[in-house]
């Protein structure tokens, strides 16, 4: 009994040592102003905070949204989005540093996923706005006019490169995804964002599985029932409707996952993973093209056979080299838990033994079977001599 208060004891403290840094961080930070907010909240992703003052008797808030360890030729906003969650609708403080440190603030109405951030009204009033770079951080400041009398809004923020003077387009990282919440201006209650914005994330959870399934496991395992089973004749012609089920299955699975993704394009403007797209469009082309192949499929003793088994081969292997290449892309392009990316390398070395141990296994019984039949032959021609 003592060891498990103890062991509570221990989590108490380190709960109270994590949110004291954490308000410290927040409360200790000295504005070249000069200036006290009397809230501040230290957000959970992008090395961000936002501190404020309220006023309720006119609605309005004056803010500093700061980001730390900010670099030179790189751009930060923050945002209330008043209609909706996260970036779509989103109504902007922006903070463009420049190559030279300088830092240039204005507001920006995002309308699109392929919003240049470009200076424009707000659906709410700012009185003022000015930004500063002190000490590596960037630092907004704003009075706001909050809508309706409102105190409790989503919120988002952002950090970017900034490109020949412009701001171009930020990282798709996980902090980058989950920089989104609440926050209540009286409460100075703030919530994350987990699952604002989830269904659009589990879309794309759900297009990396269905394609990481179909394109990187069931089509090496069916080119490896091909390859490797039709050696046993005890296999014969079962090899041949294994294979066909398991790239059948693949290929109907890699459709799903091919559609969520042109979903998941038509619903991201702006937002283009080029080599990812490119490899995707390239792979389905040849999938489809191995499926009417089968419905050409010459007979074992028809003199195109020998053809057919060059292209079949050839784009069959393309198209296991490309999944795995583009599965990679993929998890990058997510950027999930790196257990993820380890859990698929882990399937393809598997995967890579067992081919290893079974082209030996094929070659010794090929060998094995070659060396019979010239015994069988020599036997023969003696026997008719």
């Amino acid at each position: 009994m003592g060891k498990i208060f103890g062991v509570l004891f221990c989590i108490l403290i380190s709960n109270l040592a994590s949110s004291s840094y954490a308000q410290g961080n927040c409360n200790s930070y000295a504005f070249s102003r000069n200036t006290i907010y009397t809230t501040c909240v230290s957000l959970p992703v992008l090395n961000s905070h936002l501190h404020w003052n309220y006023h309720s008797s006119n609605s309005t808030v004056d803010l500093a949204f700061r980001h730390a360890g900010s670099d030179t030729s790189q751009w930060v906003a923050w945002a209330l989005n008043i209609n909706g969650q996260g970036m779509l609708g989103a109504q902007a403080l922006v903070a463009v540093t420049g190559s030279n440190g300088s830092v240039q603030a204005y507001t920006s109405s995002v309308t699109g996923y392929s919003t240049g951030l470009q200076p424009s009204p707000l659906s709410f009033d700012v009185p003022s706005i000015t930004a500063e770079r002190v000490r590596g951080d960037v630092v907004i400041y704003a009075t706001l006019v909050l809508p309706s009398g409102g105190t409790r809004f989503n919120q988002v923020w952002q950090v970017g490169p900034v490109n020949n003077g412009a701001p171009g387009i930020h990282g798709l990282g996980a902090d980058n995804r989950n920089s989104l919440g609440s926050v209540d201006f009286i409460s100075g209650e703030t919530g994350a964002g987990g699952n604002i914005g989830g269904s659009r994330q589990r879309r794309r959870n759900t297009h990396g599985v269905l394609n990481a399934v179909s394109w990187g496991v069931l089509m090496p395992m069916g080119a490896m029932a091909a390859r490797y089973l039709k050696v046993f004749s005890v296999a014969n012609p079962a090899w041949f409707y294994i294979h066909a089920a398991t790239q059948t299955s693949a290929y109907i699975v890699g459709v799903a996952g091919w559609a969520t993704g042109l979903k998941l394009g038509r619903d991201s403007a702006g937002v283009t993973h080029q080599s990812h797209r490119n490899i995707g469009i390239i792979l389905f082309s040849f999938a489809t093209l191995q499926v009417f192949a089968l419905l050409l499929r010459p007979k074992p003793d028809n003199k195109y056979r020998f053809y057919w088994n060059i292209y079949h081969h050839s784009l069959g292997y393309s198209i296991i080299i490309l999944s795995i290449i583009n599965v990679y892309e993929g998890l990058d392009i997510l950027d999930p838990e790196k257990k993820w990316k380890n859990a698929y390398t882990g399937i393809l070395i598997a995967l890579g033994v067992i081919t290893v141990i079974l082209e030996a296994l094929t070659w010794f019984i090929v060998l094995k079977r070659k060396k019979e039949d010239k015994r069988t032959h020599a036997g023969a021609t003696n026997g008719h001599a």
